[in-house]
Parts: structure tokens; C-alpha cells; sequence
């Protein structure tokens, strides 16, 4: 077989290693799971009127602030999701699986492929999940299917691109709580965002932070995609920059990091 036919089928391997870990061991992706689904109804049903009489200009309609919130949701489940394989690559690291796949005749970068694309996958299983609520409690997107097809090919995207930048957290933390709370600033970008409420609505000092930080793009992106509002070049191109720089950064730090010597 050729070098490449090799590295796939290392590549998939460590791919089912993850995805079969992680359906022995669900506690951790339900408990990230659990947190943007509860944010879900907490704002829908505690602030829902409150905060949907802020985007009608004073006339309560918790319907529309459904289809404002879910897309931010969304983004936040990628985000938490991600946060959980910051965990599982530093549990791999402190229990030394990482330093004997280093000694093994295999590619190098199907350890970290493995993660990543296992990662990819689950995030992309929590958002139907989350999305099956959002339309339960009143979310009714208007999409045609190309822009269903672009909404998932831009949260596949995000989801990517926080995947490895994930991945170079674990390969950092010294342990697995160490992996959570280095990996904290993942899970509050989408609170400083227009998760939750409009750019707009934000003080003038802090705008300009929300509106071009990576989540805030990707978010207008998708609500344009879901909800046939406009998106707008700018937060199109700013949405896909911001994945690829992301991916490209990351996947480089995550190589860089994982040559180096195991940790002794």
C-alpha cells in the first residue's frame, strides 16, 4: 500500500478509537451537551418576553425571539462541544496513550486527525439535537435546502476550526481541569457576541469588540442562512476568515506541540 492509503487507514482507525471511547464514556459530552440546551429554555421561557420586547421595540413576542436565539445556540453548542476535546487530548496526554502512539509505526497526524474529525462528528449530532428542540419549543427556520446544506457546511466549519484550536489547549494543560478552564474563553466569546442580543443594543466602547470577534459573523451568517434575513458580504467573508485562520492556526500549534517530546 502507498504512504497515503497508510495514513487513511491510521486516520480512521484513531477515528473509531474516539467515537467508540466516547460512546463508552457520554458523561462528559452530555454535561457540555446539557448547559446551551438549558440556556435554550431559560431564555425562551424566564427572559423570553423581556428580551423579545427589546428587538420589536417594546411589543413582546417570544416567537421571534426564538428564531433570534437558536442560530446563537447553535454556535454555543459548538463551542462547548469543542471544549470537551480540550478533556479528552489532555486525558490522553497525563495517561500516557499519546507517548506510546509515539513509538508505534503509525502516522503522527492520525492521533490528532482521529480527535479532530471524532469531535467534528459529535458536535454535528449535538446541533441536530439542539436544533429538534429549538423547532419544538416554535424555532421555524426558512430555508431552502442549498442554504440547509451552507448552514451545516458553515457549522462543520466552525466547528473545525475550534476543534483544533482545541486540541492544542489539551496538548498544553497540565490536566484535564486544567484543559477546562484554559479552554473557558471558547465558551465566553458566544455570551459577548449577538448570541443573545443585537450588536446594536451594546454599549458604543464594546460594539466594535462583539461585532468583529469570530463568533458574532458566524452567527449573522447563519441566522441569514435559517431565516432569509440579510447577511451581508462582510459577515460572510469575516465568518469564513475567521474559521480558516482558526483551523490553520491551530492545526500548526497542534503539530508543533505534539512533536515535541512526550511529558515526563
Amino acid at each position: 500500500m502507498s504512504t497515503a492509503t497508510y495514513a487513511f487507514r491510521d486516520n480512521m482507525t484513531m477515528l473509531r478509537r474516539n467515537l467508540l471511547h466516547a460512546r463508552r464514556y457520554p458523561s462528559l459530552t452530555l454535561n457540555l451537551l446539557l448547559t446551551p440546551v438549558i440556556l435554550l429554555l431559560l431564555f425562551v421561557y424566564v427572559f423570553g418576553n423581556v428580551m423579545s420586547a427589546g428587538l420589536t421595540g417594546g411589543h413582546a413576542d417570544r416567537s421571534e425571539y426564538v428564531a433570534y436565539l437558536v442560530p446563537g445556540i447553535l454556535c454555543l453548542t459548538v463551542s462547548m462541544t469543542s471544549l470537551g476535546t480540550a478533556v479528552a487530548v489532555c486525558t490522553d496526554m497525563t495517561e500516557g496513550i499519546m507517548a506510546r502512539f509515539r513509538t508505534m509505526a503509525i502516522s503522527r497526524a492520525s492521533v490528532l486527525i482521529g480527535h479532530v474529525i471524532g469531535s467534528v462528528i459529535q458536535t454535528m449530532t449535538a446541533l441536530v439535537l439542539v436544533l429538534g428542540i429549538g423547532l419544538a419549543i416554535g424555532f421555524r427556520p426558512d430555508a431552502s435546502p442549498v442554504e440547509w446544506i451552507a448552514a451545516a457546511g458553515l457549522m462543520a466549519l466552525v466547528s473545525l476550526a475550534l476543534t483544533w484550536l482545541a486540541v492544542g489547549i489539551g496538548l498544553i494543560s497540565p490536566n484535564p481541569e486544567g484543559a477546562s478552564n484554559i479552554g473557558t474563553p471558547l465558551v465566553m466569546l458566544p455570551f459577548l457576541s449577538s448570541a443573545f442580543v443585537p450588536v446594536d443594543a451594546m454599549p458604543g466602547w464594546f460594539r466594535w469588540f462583539a461585532e468583529y470577534q469570530p463568533f458574532s459573523p458566524a452567527i449573522e451568517t447563519l441566522r441569514g442562512l435559517l431565516l432569509g434575513t440579510e447577511i451581508g458580504t462582510k459577515n460572510a467573508l469575516l465568518a469564513v476568515g475567521w474559521c480558516l485562520a482558526m483551523t490553520v492556526l491551530g492545526y500548526l500549534w497542534s503539530k508543533a506541540k505534539f512533536n515535541r517530546e512526550p511529558r515526563h
